[in-house]
């Protein structure tokens, strides 16, 4: 075991952003009192002990956590393992392959998608893509992560050959119709594509459980993810309304009752379509079920939901953050 926390280490200390460390670490020694040599001593001892990665000592708070409360904290590395076991690698390429993704979750989707393929064999494709209502397009590489490397362009920048050429000469693999989420969503931020996040699991006897619903929210930002400054808020399972405050992944910044920008409140904002949500994520989980363990990315449009991805190394910080609350044991009863 120490071996392999010693190579998760190697591999912390290689993706660190250093500029985060610092900053984080500056804070927690200010706020606490505790000196920066004694706070790194507890991060090392941690990463060993409890199986997180340098930056979640300070994001899971373990400054003020008992060692009973760290306990309860699923880190990087307790994630990577338990998602490696319920989706094995041979099994992941439908969820890590956008192309894939999308022509075996296809019927989920409320907005049409397409490779050069479809656009050179299917002209009715090609058509109301490019003359979709919200005149943009959206660009995308096969194996992207976390809105990185997406383009949009404008839809009268093309033709139907010009199309496929763009696509061919910059390395992109699809091609989507420029979502417009709901009007509810648009007016709690409507710099981005606000998603629901919800994390399913199948038990035992193939039924999808739900481990939590999560709202990303964006704050002035053409993406949602809290890794790029954005809020996440926790969803009741039940109502579809929002059931706390939002918050930061950054330590330095507090939660919040109302949007930085459109000041709408967060705690009972009510998502459109919620049964149907539920509906349609659960039918997903079980078209597949070889992946066990999956953070489905929906958006909710005028139409209803759709998907827009799944993730079989969902996000323990979008998970646990928004609740306030290490969910280890949850996964525990699974394994």
């Amino acid at each position: 075991m120490k071996m392999k926390r010693a190579i998760y280490l190697g591999y912390y200390l290689k993706q660190l952003d250093k500029n985060k460390f610092s900053l984080f670490l500056e804070y927690t020694s200010n706020k606490t009192g505790i000196s920066k040599i004694s706070l790194l001593y507890d991060i090392l001892k941690s990463v060993f002990k409890y199986n997180i990665s340098i930056l979640e000592y300070f994001q899971f708070r373990f400054y003020e956590l008992s060692t009973s409360e760290r306990e309860a904290w699923a880190g990087t590395g307790h994630m990577y393992e338990y998602q490696l076991k319920m989706n094995p690698r041979n099994n992941r390429d439908i969820l890590e392959n956008k192309t894939l993704f999308y022509k075996h979750y296809g019927e989920f989707f409320t907005h049409r998608v397409a490779d050069i393929e479809d656009l050179r064999n299917k002209p009715d494709v090609a058509d109301a893509i490019l003359f979709s209502p919200s005149g943009k397009l959206v660009f995308k590489p096969a194996d992207g992560n976390c809105g990185t490397d997406v383009e949009i362009r404008d839809c009268e920048d093309f033709g139907w050959q010009s199309l496929i050429e763009f696509m061919e000469n910059s390395d992109y693999d699809l091609v989507e119709e420029y979502i417009e989420q709901h009007p509810e969503m648009n007016r709690l931020s409507p710099s981005a594509v606000n998603t629901v996040r919800i994390f399913t699991q199948l038990n035992g006897e193939d039924e999808v459980d739900i481990l939590g619903c999560r709202l990303r929210i964006s704050v002035d930002s053409p993406v949602d993810n809290m890794a790029a400054g954005n809020l996440a808020a926790p969803i009741d399972e039940t109502t579809g309304r929002l059931s706390g405050p939002a918050v930061y992944s950054d330590i330095t910044k507090g939660e919040k009752e109302y949007h930085p920008i459109t000041n709408v409140k967060i705690p009972g904002f009510q998502i459109p379509f919620w049964t149907e949500t539920l509906q349609m994520v659960k039918k997903a989980a079980r078209l597949h079920p070889q992946n066990r363990s999956i953070g489905w990315d929906i958006v909710i449009t005028e139409k209803g939901p759709g998907l827009i991805e799944g993730n079989h190394d969902w996000c323990k910080l979008l998970w646990q953050l928004p609740v306030k609350e290490g969910l280890k044991s949850v996964l525990k009863d699974i394994e």
